[in-house]
């Protein structure tokens, strides 16, 4: 494996010191789309909370003429593209001291760099995405590429689009061979090692080789996700070695939680962090203290996000039924608050906020953080030496 170090803040407080600034990759924006039965598996992931909410939805069923179609349904993340960047841009500027290099990739558009871009503050962030990208028949992976040239921008999206209307393995390839003909761009497997898709974990583990085989020559870096478990990050890792690419951070923030890890660099523009990872090989990779917290309490925790209502947000963003989008009779989604008048939305649907909620209400909190607090998160690493 090529040059990386990975550092803990709460084992070296100075992890920062030898290096001029921070980077906060891969975190998201009201702009991304989040399909709304991952609520529903949160709240199933928990044996009581779980059992009555099966039952709920049961008389929901029997008694209701308006079916709740959760795949279908999305989300939006509560943060609008400028408090999402100040939010990274403060954890950086404030825990570590040094100036922030921030990039923003929500789920296949560039919406939030590209109105960042008219902020003085944020006038040079990348133009960035985080790419749903259809591999076989039975497969999609999510690539961040980051930094694509902003003239280009428009025509990249367009033709990732086309390609996901149309998509096979060998026009993929040469995708992802034009883009790393791009000096300044930043290809990045994000979280390989999760089975998003639910094809089960020994199927999956054979299709990230399968596409490593066939487009690994284009992958830049392997990405240490901040929003999955110990264990994962662990195989990420010992993955990244076996195909000599860089492990790299990337947060995944959803909610309000800031990144749960970043990048430490000398550089101090991103196309020069990107030349970092690309000829020079070093990434430096720094876990902050959120990510030593239980992971399925941080998972709970970003979900609670989604739903909480914040008053003080611009408008569109401060009530949860405006940031949920179910499909209408026409089989458009539109946002809750639209379908049915405020206050009378489904009772089902209403009853999983609730639940939600008070899954993360203080009484029921506690319990929960100690029940999912495994024993293993307790070794705080990814099972090396801090230098590699």
């Amino acid at each position: 494996m090529k040059g990386s170090q990975i550092s803990y803040l709460w084992k070296n407080p100075d992890a920062a010191q030898n290096f001029n600034t921070g980077v906060s990759l891969h975190s998201h924006t009201n702009r991304s789309r989040e399909t709304l039965d991952f609520v529903v598996k949160v709240i199933s992931s928990d044996g009581f909370w779980g059992r009555l909410f099966q039952r709920l939805e049961a008389r929901h069923a029997r008694h209701s003429t308006v079916k709740l179609d959760y795949a279908r349904a999305w989300w939006t993340p509560p943060l609008t593209p400028r408090l999402a960047f100040d939010l990274e841009r403060r954890q950086i500027e404030t825990k570590l001291n040094r100036p922030a290099l921030v990039s923003i990739t929500d789920h296949d558009t560039i919406e939030a760099p590209q109105l960042l871009r008219t902020v003085a503050s944020a006038r040079h962030i990348p133009v960035s995405v985080e790419w749903t990208t259809p591999f076989g028949a039975d497969q999609c992976f999510h690539l961040g590429i980051h930094n694509l040239p902003s003239a280009q921008g428009a025509q990249w999206m367009r033709t990732f689009r086309d390609f996901t209307a149309s998509p096979s393995d060998a026009r993929l390839t040469e995708l992802l061979s034009a883009l790393h003909s791009l000096p300044n761009v930043l290809v990045v497997f994000n979280h390989p090692m999760w089975d998003l898709y639910e094809i089960g974990c020994a199927r999956h583990a054979f299709r990230v080789d399968e596409f490593m085989q066939q487009n690994g020559a284009f992958i830049h870096a392997m990405e240490l996700n901040g929003l999955r478990n110990w264990n994962e990050n662990r195989v990420v890792r010992a993955l990244a070695a076996r195909w000599n690419k860089l492990p790299i951070s990337g947060g995944d923030r959803h909610g309000l939680e800031p990144n749960g890890n970043v990048n430490l660099t000398n550089a101090t523009t991103f196309s020069e962090f990107v030349h970092e990872i690309r000829n020079e090989g070093r990434s430096n990779v720094l876990f902050m203290p959120q990510y030593a917290q239980p992971w399925k309490h941080r998972i709970m925790q970003s979900t609670l996000d989604a739903v909480r209502n914040y008053p003080d947000f611009p408008e569109g963003s401060r009530r949860w039924d405006e940031r949920v989008y179910h499909p209408g009779a026409n089989g458009v989604p539109q946002p809750v608050s639209a379908l049915w008048p405020r206050g009378h939305a489904p009772l089902m649907l209403r009853l999983s906020i609730r639940i939600m909620r008070l899954m993360g209400s203080a009484p029921f909190r506690g319990s929960l953080r100690l029940a999912w607090n495994e024993s293993r998160q307790l070794q705080f690493a990814l099972g090396e030496g801090e230098a590699v």
